[in-house]
């Protein structure tokens, strides 16, 4: 035994996974499992959402978005046009894809949603392992449909038990017999009190480019952030890199962040999303392979990715919690 293990009972007194179902209203029923890595890194993996990171703390400081209409189950999915944005839990991440990402769109006479079906998206097998220095939370989500893509996404969440630290792998291969779309974007929300107009915003990208003439109003001060404000509307901009270099959030006033890291060979388009309203005050900081404007445009561009039958690829996004810069 342990000396430390001397100090306590349940394992679950320091570090765990617990698991959970939520009861009453439109969230009732999810599943969810509640980590803590016993170094104050503590978050909840939404088993029916996508197995998605609806919470996540540090040391007691929420860092997350999470919308003012709570849980919702995605029995309540509307996948026409705008309807993801109508049951979305958004939370700290929530994944997009994965034949669709951006706006509704038709490409090659298919009707295709906003933002895709991964977000609601229930595992279909899930399972967590935990030993001295890592907490392991797997998850088998298919995405497969009758005359429609045939995809398995193998997710894999590891938090280390030594560092403030998540590491996030996807495995997403195609099983089907045809050629199929693939487009991802992992759509991470940074929320108050973590967020506020003194954050600050470290994107070490090449070039920005504003994804509309809007945005370009603001790209001057597309990094700084302002307190919410009535009928902000939002702004989106394109951030290319041309090594791998984290992004970094911190907020001075409680020396407390998290450092973004991820391949920008496969993960090639790095979106922020400025959303500075009331009630709706979220920065989205975006690793994704498409841009927003939906598959159609991005085949038009050439932009597009897609995954052969029996291959498999693998993203990956890290999240360290830093408490300097």
């Amino acid at each position: 035994m342990d000396k430390k293990e001397a100090y306590f009972g349940h394992p679950s007194q320091i570090s765990g996974v617990e698991e959970h179902r939520l009861v009453g209203g439109k969230g009732d029923g999810i599943r969810l499992f509640q980590v803590k890595n016993g170094l104050g890194l503590e978050f909840t993996v939404s088993a029916d959402r996508g197995a998605d990171i609806s919470r996540l703390s540090f040391r007691g400081m929420n860092y997350g978005y999470f919308p003012v209409g709570g849980y919702c189950s995605p029995a309540y999915y509307d996948d026409r046009g705008n309807g993801w944005i109508k049951t979305t839990n958004l939370g700290f991440l929530a994944t997009c894809g994965l034949t669709n990402i951006g706006i509704p769109s038709e490409d090659d006479g298919e009707i295709l949603g906003q933002h895709g079906r991964a977000h609601n998206t229930p595992a279909e097998h899930i399972w967590w392992e935990e030993d001295q220095d890592e907490i392991q939370i797997c998850a088998r989500l298919n995405h497969s449909m009758f005359f429609g893509e045939k995809l398995i996404q193998n997710r894999q969440i590891v938090c280390s038990k030594n560092e403030n630290r998540i590491t996030l792998t996807d495995r997403i291969e195609n099983i089907g017999d045809k050629i199929s779309p693939l487009m991802i974007l992992y759509h991470i929300n940074i929320g108050y009190p973590l967020l506020d107009e003194d954050l600050i915003v470290d994107i070490p990208s090449t070039t920005v480019t504003p994804r509309d003439e809007h945005a370009n109003e603001g790209l001057a001060e597309w990094n700084k952030m302002i307190p919410p404000q009535p009928g902000f509307v939002e702004m989106c901009y394109y951030h290319h890199f041309d090594q791998a270099k984290p992004v970094k959030v911190f907020q001075p006033k409680y020396q407390k962040g998290v450092a973004i890291y991820f391949d920008p060979a496969s993960l090639d388009e790095f979106i922020e999303w400025k959303m500075m309203g009331v009630k709706e005050y979220v920065l989205g900081l975006e690793p994704a392979n498409s841009r927003l404007d939906g598959r159609a445009k991005n085949r038009r561009e050439n932009r597009l990715k897609l995954i052969h039958p029996g291959q498999e690829i693998v993203y990956q996004v890290r999240f360290e919690m830093i408490e300097s810069l």
